[in-house]
C-alpha cells in the first residue's frame, strides 16, 4: 500500500540533464511502494514530459509528485503558453509520440493553462491489485 505523501516539487534547469533528474526525483518519493509497473510507467512518462518541456517549453520548469492511496500523480509545469498537441506520427517519425504514450498508459492525463502564465501537463497512474 502506498503511504500518503504531501505533494513534493522539484525545480529543474532547462537543460538536457533535466529528464534524468526528474526520474531520480520521482523514484525517490514514497510512491516507490507501488508495484514496479506503476513506477516504470511514471518514470517513462515524466521523462517524456520533461524532455518536451526542455525542447519546446520555457522556464521555470517544475516537476511535482503526489502519492495518495493507490494513485500517483505527476505534474510538469513550464513557462511556455504553447500547449502540446496530440499527433499521429508516421512510422518513420523520430518524435511526436509523448502524448500518445500518455493516452495509452495513464489512467487519466491533461494539460492546464496557468493564470500566471505557462502550462501544467499531468498524468495519474493507479496501482493494480
Amino acid at each position: 500500500m502506498c503511504i500518503q505523501t504531501p505533494r513534493a516539487e522539484l525545480a529543474l534547469e532547462m537543460e538536457l540533464s533535466a529528464p534524468r533528474r526528474a526520474r531520480a526525483f520521482v523514484r525517490a518519493q514514497h510512491c516507490h511502494t507501488h508495484d514496479g509497473t506503476v513506477l516504470d510507467d511514471a518514470l517513462l512518462l515524466v521523462s517524456e514530459m520533461v524532455t518536451n518541456a526542455v525542447l519546446h517549453g520555457g522556464p521555470p520548469l517544475v516537476v511535482a509528485v503526489e502519492c495518495a492511496g493507490p494513485s500517483v500523480e505527476v505534474r510538469v509545469r513550464d513557462g511556455s503558453p504553447h500547449l502540446p498537441q496530440l499527433r499521429q506520427p508516421r512510422l518513420d517519425d523520430e518524435n511526436g509520440r509523448g502524448l500518445m504514450l500518455m493516452s495509452s498508459i495513464a489512467e487519466s492525463w491533461g494539460v492546464e493553462t496557468l493564470e500566471r502564465g505557462g502550462k501544467e501537463v499531468w498524468f495519474r497512474l493507479e496501482r493494480t491489485v
